[in-house]
């Protein structure tokens, strides 16, 4: 069989629980991923011949993504902010929206200044890589309660060469011991336990320690926000991801805990993704 017709049983596999054009687009990248090569190769060599080794490789792959599992784990990697990261079930894969939680942590580090940053929860080290390359002088501290996860983490950050980040292990802010930073980012868990998206679609297959936190997905949340007074630095900030529709919420935990300049971003679909907030001096544990 060759590439052509190989890619077309698979967008007809897959076309069963996603449009066509994602199918398309995964079928794409599992045909790359089992054949080494890239996109371009594969529109040029669209009459090729398929060995059947890797033909059966490839089936193997659109088998196991047809039944939920996320194309990352069958690859072993994902793209986030430019970065190649390598991904494993003992990690969330990184998803495009965690990147406005990036670009608004970038607002609040200033170029070439040597401030101290902290990822609680790290899992691939996806938020803490991305702002060591984007921020070279800064000093990152990425932490997580799954030693599995840290593992990962640490692997990415040497192979991509990131010198400025270091790993601890640990619940969220226990982790931080007595060091204080200008700004603390997290991309907790925040679905609510017992909710149907987790027994469904390819969070079936992620970590649901990273994934669920209380009756309403805000545990998390409340912990980092109070705990976090202790480890801010003077007017130091604090950012969360949280889910499009706990904007609300996150502003009032923020506020019931003394911060202030508390605002809330919207994603790429106009819903609620990233809230932030300062916290002042006078309102910090010393």
């Amino acid at each position: 069989m060759n590439v052509r017709d190989l890619l077309a049983q698979a967008v007809q596999d897959l076309s069963a629980s996603r449009s066509t054009i994602e199918a398309r687009r995964e079928a794409e990248w599992l045909l790359q991923y089992a054949l080494c090569v890239d996109r371009a190769w594969l529109f040029a060599h669209a009459d090729e011949a398929v060995p059947a080794a890797l033909a059966g490789q490839f089936r193997c792959c659109v088998s196991r993504r047809v039944v939920g599992e996320p194309v990352a784990y069958i690859v072993g990697r994902r793209e986030f902010f430019s970065l190649d990261l390598r991904v494993t079930p003992d990690v969330l894969v990184p998803r495009p929206e965690t990147e406005l939680l990036v670009e608004s942590a970038l607002e609040k580090i200033t170029p070439n200044a040597c401030m101290h940053i902290a990822d609680l929860g790290t899992g691939s080290g996806a938020i803490a890589l991305a702002l060591a390359h984007e921020r070279p002088r800064a000093h990152v501290l990425a932490t997580d309660l799954s030693a599995a996860a840290l593992e990962v983490a640490r692997g990415n950050a040497q192979r991509l060469g990131l010198a400025n980040v270091a790993f601890a292990q640990g619940e969220w802010c226990a982790a931080l011991g007595e060091r204080r930073f200008d700004v603390i980012v997290s991309n907790p868990p925040y679905v609510a336990l017992g909710d149907a998206h987790l027994d469904a679609g390819d969070l079936r297959f992620e970590p649901a320690l990273a994934l669920s936190s209380g009756s309403d997905g805000l545990d998390a949340i409340r912990t980092i926000a109070s705990d976090a007074r202790r480890h801010l630095l003077a007017d130091g900030w604090l950012l969360f991801e949280h889910g499009y529709d706990q904007g609300a919420a996150v502003r009032a935990v923020l506020d019931a805990n003394g911060y202030v300049d508390i605002a809330t971003k919207i994603d790429l679909e106009d819903r609620d993704r990233v809230t932030e907030a300062r916290l002042p001096a006078t309102r910090a544990i010393l």
